[in-house]
């Protein structure tokens, strides 16, 4: 009997970091040394007091059951908390937050709420790659955003045709963002809101990035704008924040109908993050803060290590801020080909901007979550390669 998955499968994109991690660990057992920056994978340990709360709760049977299937409220209510004192975004822990099982899931999850087959969804362009397999999943298609450089990479929402406006039903956003490391200033939010609001279409904002801070300035959130909740939400992960990458702890928060529709569909999913995770997550996000903006100073260090050292080795590189940088290819070399040249050649993996959409083209993304000594070595080689 041949077995057949369904089209929905078969249609999801293909995940061109799989294929490369798979590379890169034959290229290492062989023997090379590989300075791998091509993946966003935290490398620093979770900090020890979030562990030690791990520890003491996973000893409770309490939390050996099974959990409430929308997640504790003690959890929502501390991620409340975070937006009053960091944001000043008020928020309803009952009804404007959902716990996720990663901010990933929740961004896959969104689509196959609020978009039926044959609905557009507004797609910038480049972007995260899992946003796509939710969009697959629904059968809906993607119109590009395009974010360029002498836009700042942010959307131009001027561009778009009106049949396109009037089809759209749901938009990504990711500031700061991934892969181009820039941030947005309130006035776009303030003009997303209006669009959105005209157009009748929900604003997905991914948030991932939103708890560091580079050279002393935090990044904004879009539920600071007026009306904000009225349009759309935010995702939110402590992965990045606390380096809980492995723990798989997010949240969605904002608007009431879209928190709800997320929670029905997860109770069908996942029923709830085990609660002795939760329980950790709320030490994470109540306790001291010290570790998050300790965690921000660090990687600003790896980052004008990075950016001190192409520049002048004749690179163009424009200061990222985030975790990543968004390093222009020599003389708009395709950038997979590049990014092929440079590890067969050079040892240094990076991820080719084609991998992030049609307009991520003639760039590499270069993760920052590497220890300083790696970065400078990567410096090293790109200068010999160059």
């Amino acid at each position: 009997m041949r077995i057949e998955s369904a089209h929905r499968l078969r249609d999801l994109p293909r995940n061109s970091f799989a294929s490369t991690v798979a590379r890169i660990d034959r290229l290492v057992r062989s023997g090379e040394d590989v300075v791998n920056l091509c993946q966003g994978n935290p490398d620093l340990p979770t900090p020890p007091h979030i562990v030690e709360s791990l520890r003491t709760e996973v000893l409770d049977p309490a939390t050996h059951r099974y959990g409430s299937f929308s997640g504790l409220l003690e959890l929502k209510a501390a991620i409340a908390r975070w937006y009053a004192t960091n944001h000043r975004v008020e928020l309803d822990p009952e009804t404007e937050v959902a716990i996720l099982f990663g901010a990933k899931a929740g961004l896959v999850e969104l689509s196959q709420c609020f978009l039926d087959p044959g609905d557009v969804c507004l797609m910038p362009d480049p972007a995260f790659p899992d946003y796509w397999a939710g969009v697959a999943l629904a059968g809906a298609r993607m119109h590009p955003l395009p974010l360029r450089r002498e836009n700042g990479f942010l959307p131009d929402y001027t561009a778009l045709d009106r049949a396109t406006r009037e089809r759209a039903r749901l938009m990504f956003l990711n500031y700061p963002n991934n892969p181009a490391s820039v941030t947005a200033p309130p006035e776009f939010y303030a003009d997303t809101v209006r669009f959105a609001d005209r157009h009748g279409v929900l604003v997905a904002s991914d948030f991932a990035y939103g708890a560091l801070s580079f050279d002393g300035e935090a990044p904004v959130s879009f539920l600071r704008a007026d009306g904000a909740k009225e349009v759309g939400v935010e995702f939110i992960s402590l992965s990045k924040m606390y380096n809980m990458a492995g723990w798989r702890v997010g949240a969605v928060v904002g608007n009431r109908a879209v928190v709800a529709a997320i929670d029905l569909l997860q109770e069908h999913y996942f029923v709830s993050l085990p609660p002795f995770i939760q329980r950790a997550a709320i030490t994470a996000l109540t306790g001291p803060q010290d570790c998050v903006h300790d965690l921000s100073k660090i990687y600003e260090r790896r980052r004008d290590v990075f950016v001190s050292g192409v520049r002048e080795a004749g690179w163009d590189l424009d200061v990222p801020r985030s975790v990543f940088a968004w390093l222009p290819t020599p003389a708009d070399e395709p950038s997979v080909a590049f990014a092929d040249a440079l590890l067969d050649r050079a040892g240094v993996a990076v991820s080719p901007g084609r991998w992030f959409g049609e307009h991520g083209e003639g760039y590499v993304r270069v993760s920052l979550l590497a220890p300083e000594e790696r970065l400078r070595e990567a410096v090293v080689r790109l200068a010999r390669f160059r």
